[in-house]
């Protein structure tokens, strides 16, 4: 295998930081001058972006975006599947001006035809047949995990070490070295210890899911069918059914959050492996970029929440919003089901998943580096260890800072974004083979100057 050399990565790396300043001075201005923001930016992630500042947005149409200073790139991050219908899509962007233009009525607190349709779609494609909306997965994570514990009368909640669910305060856990549920590194002031609301496991270890569960204290299971957010880490074969017989053996909940592994197909990973959750949770993807989510429940799991006359589920019992399920994002979230992210637009997406991480393995493969490529559908990620990861923790032992921002900046340098979280790639309905074809070629480049 080859190795880096450490001296040479460096050296690379500050001359990328260097053109990026050089090619940037607009954007370099703007974040400069913006004394009235916290770090700098609308929202604190986006200082992830390599190169001491973010690229400021000009316009973005399909999986273009141009910069301030006039670089058109082709756009693999796609809002880290937020805009992975492509950057405003017609039919979207049709349904909203008519519902905020020529219909009116952006929020009224009145339902619309469009919400029925959507939650029927949902149900077409993920088979859950009870749905509720949120304005992102992070609230719907959240609501739902309410719902649990109403619904069993357990108060705990089983996380994967790594996983990730938006800002839930429950799902911010991981294991130390004896097995004990902690705190995740850099967990920005949680209102308790997080083992007082957390038992936590392992990604692909049923036997420390079945010791967390045996204490018979855990209402629900929340977990994607993937870990994502860690770098793709995929389930090995007889996990999931694993996860399900435990979760049924112990009385416990299945939550299923498929906000980034919808890429997997237009049922996402539930459809597509057969899987049942009690609880579905959605996000980001089924707006066009219009903040929305969605979670849906078992006929069974609805029954047992509305069995408690003591839950104030209409009002203020900390379940629901008041933008949640607006007749703007409801139409959005119809346009972009209906009209963009459809079965045929999957079936292109998949194939160019399968095109971007058959490049970027041809590539590892000739360098002989000690890398791998995980994919799930319409995402692919590098990661700098071979074979893959199979658990969060691992995930988290094989990042490495320094080549992430190389590789990052020598894309976006040359005019393709990747996201700024870790290595992930997404195809969209308009991503074309040329695109896919350009990363593969730029990829080669930049891993011939790093090992040459």
């Amino acid at each position: 295998m080859t190795s880096i050399d450490r001296a040479r990565l460096a050296e690379l790396v500050q001359r990328e930081q260097a053109a990026h300043a050089d090619r940037n001075p607009v954007s370099r201005s703007l974040y400069a001058d913006a004394d009235h923001l916290f770090g700098r930016v609308p929202m604190t992630w986006m200082n992830k972006w390599s190169g001491g500042f973010p690229l400021y947005l000009d316009s973005a149409h399909g999986n273009r975006i141009t910069d301030v200073d006039g670089h058109t790139y082709i756009d693999f991050s796609l809002g880290d599947t937020a805009a992975m219908a492509g950057h405003s899509p017609a039919p979207t962007v049709s349904a909203l001006n008519r519902r905020a233009g020529d219909l009116g009525g952006i929020t009224t607190m009145l339902p619309t035809a469009d919400a029925e349709w959507v939650g029927a779609e949902l149900t077409r494609r993920f088979g859950l047949p009870l749905w509720s909306f949120s304005l992102s997965a992070t609230d719907a994570n959240r609501w739902a995990l309410r719902l649990a514990r109403l619904a069993t009368g357990r108060p705990k909640v089983l996380t994967f070490a790594y996983g990730y669910h938006g800002s839930v305060d429950e799902t911010f856990a991981v294991l130390d070295a004896d097995g004990a549920t902690v705190n995740r590194p850099g967990n920005v002031a949680p209102q308790v210890a997080v083992s007082a609301t957390t038992r936590a496991a392992e990604f692909n270890d049923l036997a420390s899911v079945e010791r967390a569960l045996a204490h018979g204290d855990v209402a629900v299971v929340i977990t994607e069918p993937a870990l994502t957010n860690i770098g793709i880490v995929l389930p090995e074969p007889g996990f999931l059914a694993g996860l399900r017989r435990l979760c049924d053996t112990y009385g416990t909940l299945l939550l299923i959050d498929e906000t980034h592994t919808i890429s997997a197909g237009p049922g996402g990973c539930t459809t597509a492996w057969g899987l049942r959750p009690d609880i579905f949770v959605i996000g980001k993807a089924i707006g066009g970029g219009v903040p929305s989510g969605a979670y849906g429940i078992t006929a069974e799991l609805a029954e047992r929440i509305l069995a408690d006359q003591e839950a104030d589920i209409v009002d203020v019992g900390g379940v629901g919003g008041t933008l949640a399920g607006n007749a703007l994002t409801s139409a959005a979230m119809r346009a972009t089901l209906g009209e963009v992210l459809t079965d045929g637009a999957f079936a292109t997406m998949l194939e160019l998943g399968d095109r971007f991480a058959a490049g970027a393995r041809s590539v590892i493969e000739q360098h002989q580096l000690p890398w791998s490529v995980s994919q799930l559908g319409a995402r692919a990620e590098y990661r700098f260890a071979a074979p893959a990861p199979r658990t969060g923790t691992e995930a988290a032992g094989a990042a490495d800072d320094q080549l992430e921002e190389y590789l990052h900046l020598y894309l976006s340098n040359r005019d393709v974004l990747i996201t700024p979280f870790h290595n992930m790639a997404l195809m969209c309905p308009v991503t074309s083979a040329a695109d896919v074809d350009l990363h593969t070629e730029l990829f080669a480049a930049a891993v011939a100057e790093l090992v040459r």
